[in-house]
């Protein structure tokens, strides 16, 4: 879509209860990279923030929050990216936020409360270039 312009070396990161999708953007073009799903969630428990009886949604959304903020930290570290734009429903945004490292933090351009996990392409681009 014209009129966007990310800055170079952009992560846009989008997630929803127990997914999460990665792309890469620079300049006008968003390209897929990446779709997480949870990773052994049983042996890990639940993380993250809890509440006083969980529900298995609720466990398994606060365990995918712990690896997610693991991961995208990982990968800040490898130098997988500059800049973040962080796209979620309130609960995963809330929940998952509070988990990232600092050197993640630091390189949050934009946060977006929206669900657009499963959006097409088009609706993800027309909602970016009203930021970028």
């Amino acid at each position: 879509m014209s009129g966007m312009n990310f800055p170079d070396n952009t992560l846009i990161f989008m997630t929803a209860g127990e997914e999460a999708k990665l792309f890469s953007a620079a300049g006008s073009k968003i390209t897929s990279i990446d779709h997480w799903m949870p990773q052994n969630p049983d042996d890990e428990g639940v993380s993250g923030n809890s509440w006083p009886q969980p529900s298995d949604t609720e466990s398994g959304d606060a365990t995918f929050s712990q690896q997610v903020a693991e991961r995208l930290c990982g990968r800040a570290h490898k130098g997988k990216f500059k800049n973040l734009v962080l796209i979620a429903d309130p609960d995963s945004l809330g929940e998952i936020r509070p988990l990232l490292h600092q050197d993640v933090e630091e390189k949050i351009i934009l946060e977006l409360y929206k669900t657009l996990i499963n959006s097409p392409m088009k609706d993800i681009e027309q909602t970016l270039s009203r930021h970028f």
